[in-house]
């Protein structure tokens, strides 16, 4: 068997998440029912760097897939990308180590999510950005974000309905981008893993802080909480982009 790594980019619309489920569309099970017709009708299981959520999207989302032959690697990459739903695309492939994984190895994620401001707001973004109509001081947006760099323990932001028991995490990278027509926001966070809806919880609390209803120096006080309900609400999944996963 060879073990391939592939990168792939969906528009997360119309799948109920990444990871394979009794009900509802998967990007998991269309890209395994694709490797399934390659592989004359034998099942082939994927592995992802993570899941995401109903509506979430990826630019960079990494998966691993054991395959029975060595096939030329563009060829591959083409098959994947062309019979798979228009839906997923694949970027790249490439044969990598037996003991590679998809998961397990990774280092560091990098999640961008993006907020339109538009007033009247854009019906083309609805399914691309999350909407927030109410006023916002982005300096206090700004003020805010240096406060979650760092290791943390990351637990007021972490939404109920999570396995992992350490909440410990390290960001290092907490940025904010404003497109040229100062309609839409993206945020930029980059570190070593993130909790469940970790990203959209970070969202929420600093849309908050920049309409002024928690105070800009609020983060810390947050952090040291270790309860959800001190964090601000769950931002919407349509914003969330999974942009980049690397590996050692």
């Amino acid at each position: 068997m060879v073990r391939y790594k592939a990168v792939i980019a969906y528009d997360g619309t119309n799948f109920n998440g990444f990871q394979r489920q009794p009900n509802g569309r998967t990007v998991q099970e269309e890209v395994e029912k694709t490797l399934q017709k390659m592989n004359n009708g034998i099942p082939v299981t994927i592995f992802g760097s993570g899941r995401t959520d109903a509506g979430v999207h990826a630019i960079g989302q990494v998966i691993h897939f054991d395959y029975p032959q060595e096939r030329p690697l563009e060829r591959m990459r083409f098959a994947l990308d062309t019979q798979t739903p228009e839906d997923i695309a694949v970027s790249s492939v490439e044969v990598v180590a037996d003991d590679f994984h998809a998961r397990y190895h990774v280092v560091e994620k990098t999640y961008h999510f993006k907020v339109q401001i538009a007033k009247p707001r854009s019906p083309f973004r609805r399914h691309y950005a999350a909407y927030y109509p109410y006023p916002l001081d982005l300096d206090l947006v700004r003020r805010a974000l240096p406060d979650l760099l760092g290791t943390h323990d990351f637990t007021s932001f972490c939404a109920t309905g999570g396995a992992i028991e350490d909440k410990v995490r390290t960001i290092y990278q907490a940025d904010l981008e404003v497109n040229a027509a100062g309609t839409e926001l993206t945020f930029i966070f980059r570190g070593n893993g993130f909790l469940y809806k970790m990203i959209r919880i970070l969202v929420g609390t600093l849309l908050k802080i920049g309409n002024g209803r928690i105070p800009a120096d609020g983060i810390p006080e947050i952090l040291s909480a270790m309860d959800r309900n001190a964090a601000g609400p769950t931002a919407h999944p349509e914003g969330l982009y999974l942009a980049e996963v690397k590996y050692k």
